[in-house]
């Protein structure tokens, strides 16, 4: 690690004009040395304004959604350590040094804020069911990957360099946290989790996610999860649950040709087989797709060693 490494504080913000004032004085004051960068998500309140008034450098990501503005701050920015945090000052400044030493130290490529193991989540937050949906993703996660992380969707991470210039941002909302956790997992990087104290949203401030929509990504986050890191088990299941299905329609066809040595049901006959052969279409493809996800692992890999000597 550089001796003076260049550390950047990432803010992607969307209508976050009450907060986000505060949230550039208060990571300032505590990370002094810091370039702060705002990136402004199409706000129709005065976001710009009052970040441009604390003395943040403001840009701006006219496509719309978290994952696209992250994808440009990585894109754009060139730094050692990279401090990324949510608009809303939800999470603790005084933390950021705390989150920011495994990195230096080299111990860490990702460090969370883990606003979970405290309890500090579950007093402050109003909203039971995105503690669920946090709850049905950690757990899937955890028994995916055989690990114990608290939190996977907080918006409080310090990354390395290599970790940025490795990960590729392939969802646009608010996706984006678990994908990072995904992608670290996969690949081996080195996640380090550090308690923080969560505070709920200031008076005037409203979150940007609802409820069910959010519920339905997370329900397609997990079972995309299994069919991106684990396909030959995910096809292979789903080659199975047709497959009992096209014995389940077949079985009376072929009692039938057995008694009478005629197909009456022809049509059952015909599903039957059409069945068979989709099951064995999806188990080809989860072979397949095995293969190439242990190619990607392995290109991943041969990305980290050039960034590493670089």
């Amino acid at each position: 690690m550089n001796p003076n490494p260049k550390i950047c504080l990432l803010v992607p913000c969307y209508n976050e004009g009450i907060t986000i004032r505060k949230v550039v004085d208060d990571f300032r004051r505590e990370l002094p040395e810091a370039d702060i960068y705002v990136y402004d998500n199409n706000s129709t309140d005065n976001t710009v304004a009052e970040a441009e008034a604390a003395g943040a450098q403001v840009r701006r990501e006219p496509l719309q959604g978290k994952g696209n503005v992250v994808r440009s701050m990585f894109r754009d920015i060139e730094a050692d350590i990279y401090v990324m945090v949510d608009g809303d000052d939800t999470y603790p400044a005084s933390s950021v040094r705390e989150l920011i030493a495994p990195v230096l130290r080299g111990e860490a490529d990702m460090v969370i804020g883990d606003r979970l193991s405290n309890g500090s989540y579950y007093q402050e937050n109003s909203r039971s069911f995105h503690g669920l949906g946090n709850n049905l993703v950690r757990n899937a996660v955890n028994r995916f990957f055989k690990v114990q992380l608290h939190d996977i969707m907080t918006g409080y991470r310090v990354f390395s360099r290599r970790f940025v210039r490795a990960f590729p941002v392939l969802s646009s909302g608010f996706q984006l946290e678990t994908e990072m956790t995904l992608f670290a997992l996969r690949y081996r990087l080195r996640i380090v989790e550090i308690p923080i104290d969560f505070t709920e949203r200031p008076e005037g401030s409203f979150s940007k996610l609802n409820t069910f929509s959010d519920g339905v990504k997370v329900i397609l986050c997990i079972l995309n999860m299994y069919r991106h890191y684990k396909p030959l088990a995910f096809f292979s299941l789903l080659a199975l649950l047709v497959l009992a299905a096209a014995m389940a329609i077949g079985a009376p066809v072929v009692w039938e040709y057995i008694e009478f040595r005629y197909v009456y049901k022809v049509p059952s006959a015909v599903l039957a087989s059409g069945l068979g052969i989709a099951a064995m279409l999806l188990f080809v493809c989860g072979i397949l797709l095995d293969t190439l996800s242990h190619n990607e692992r392995s290109r991943v890999e041969q990305i980290l060693k050039i960034i590493d000597r670089i």
